[in-house]
């Protein structure tokens, strides 16, 4: 490849699975937008190495970042957008210059991609809110809830971690963003979901099968997100599907926070944003806006 070509990647373990190539390169494709996009497979442990590697190469516009190097990337970036800072976690990085120095700032459309996905469905006004789990994508949940105005946030997890140097828990990212956040134990999570408005799963695949059993009910109208979407639909997604309730897959999320994925990247190219949303909707395979 030529070294002034533009490049931009997903990072991630295991990635084969992830979508995020077929959503860039659509997107790119409808701007005319000559860039590639690949899927790169990379430890947390390699980590730092690989972000040290970016600043002696030509070329990059812009990264995607997935699981499990969420966190640990933000320790890699020169500079840091508030939201990272507040919550601290990442999901796009982009590059810049000044002067002869390579500049990685980090960026979270995580939170875009959230609320994004739940005003599509049809969210209705101060929501009572769920979240499952307590980890990054917990975090970006309790931003993308405070954007929405919910009413009452839950957190059920198997156990709340102390968070790392640097990194935010889930009671730090609702006080950085206003958010009261009330945690309960996972023996509590059935009835917490029966009662909610919007629960928003972020459990990795199957993480919630166990939960799915215990459901009883749901609210009329209740809405479930759950951030896996491979395999789908998840197990959850289903009993909540057979209660009645909607369901949004976690393809929904991945969509809205690569619109804004691409906006980054692309810069003064981008234009057409509902053009370039379909084009990726058709690339997955997902109804058209």
């Amino acid at each position: 490849m030529d070294s002034t070509a533009r490049r931009a990647a997903v990072l991630g373990h295991p990635i084969s699975h992830s979508k995020s190539p077929r959503l860039h390169r659509a997107a790119y494709a409808h701007l005319g937008f000559d860039c590639s996009y690949e899927a790169i497979d990379l430890r947390v442990e390699e980590a730092a190495g690989f972000a040290a590697s970016l600043r002696g190469q030509a070329g990059w516009t812009g990264l995607s970042v997935t699981m499990p190097l969420k966190a640990v990337m933000v320790a890699q970036m020169d500079e840091v957008e508030p939201l990272v800072k507040a919550l601290g976690v990442l999901n796009t990085v982009t590059f810049s210059r000044t002067g002869s120095r390579t500049v990685l700032t980090g960026h979270n459309t995580d939170v875009a991609g959230i609320a994004g996905a739940l005003r599509y469905a049809g969210i209705g006004a101060r929501p009572r809110a769920v979240v499952l789990g307590a980890g990054g994508t917990a975090c970006a949940a309790i931003a993308a809830l405070a954007q929405l105005d919910a009413s009452e946030t839950v957190v059920c997890a198997r156990r709340f971690p102390e968070p790392a140097p640097g990194q935010a828990g889930v009671l730090d990212a609702g006080r950085a963003t206003g958010v009261a956040v009330r945690p309960r134990p996972w023996e509590e999570a059935a009835e917490a979901c029966a009662a909610a408005d919007v629960v928003i799963c972020t459990l990795p695949p199957y993480g919630a099968d166990g939960l799915a059993e215990d459901i009883a009910e749901v609210r009329d109208g209740a809405i479930l997100l759950d951030a896996a979407y491979d395999p789908w639909p998840s197990r959850i997604a289903s009993v909540w599907s057979g209660f009645g309730g909607t369901v949004v897959p976690g393809i929904e999320m991945l969509l809205y926070q690569a619109v804004e994925q691409v906006k980054l990247f692309t810069g003064e190219a981008f234009f057409d944003e509902h053009g370039v949303t379909n084009a990726m909707c058709d690339a997955v395979g997902i109804p058209r806006r």
